[in-house]
């Protein structure tokens, strides 16, 4: 049980090999951090057993008070409440703090639709207390009908 950052041993086919117009960039990016591997930006977590589960892109960090949090691991907690589907938390501005707060988009289960209350906010800001720390808590909770994707999902 192990967690990291995900890096390629051997390269494939249709493999990165350049950045157009600037190669140093690509290999200060993906060659640089792990000498002899290929960085691929995400976070890994390794079972005991040998299984993988990504964890989200390393760079997607949130700086709260100071905290550097993933995205990603905020998410998943959020995703464990019964009655979320899935997830967004994004980082906003705060006058004093900089990047101080945080803000998470829910998409709701079908049965739940008719559930959100500020009790729902108050439950996911318990749940993230609990399982990271009181900082990592949403300031806000907005309930859309679905999240934005990209063409890859």
């Amino acid at each position: 049980n192990i967690s990291g950052a995900l890096c390629i041993s051997q390269a494939w086919p249709g493999m990165a090999r350049t950045i157009y117009n600037d190669h140093k960039r690509f290999l200060e990016t993906y060659l640089t951090p792990y000498p002899g591997f290929f960085f691929t930006g995400d976070g890994v977590y390794r079972t005991s057993e040998g299984y993988y589960q990504l964890t989200g892109r390393l760079d997607d960090v949130i700086n709260i008070s100071g905290h550097r949090l993933g995205t990603a691991e905020v998410e998943d907690i959020v995703n464990h409440h019964a009655a979320v589907a899935e997830s967004a938390v994004i980082g906003y501005p705060h006058e004093i703090k900089g990047e101080g707060k945080m803000f998470a988009f829910l998409s709701l289960k079908r049965l739940s639709q008719g559930y959100y209350t500020a009790t729902l906010a108050a439950e996911l800001r318990e749940l993230i207390s609990k399982k990271i720390a009181k900082y990592a808590a949403p300031e806000y909770v907005q309930v859309t009908h679905q999240l934005p994707k990209t063409r890859s999902g």
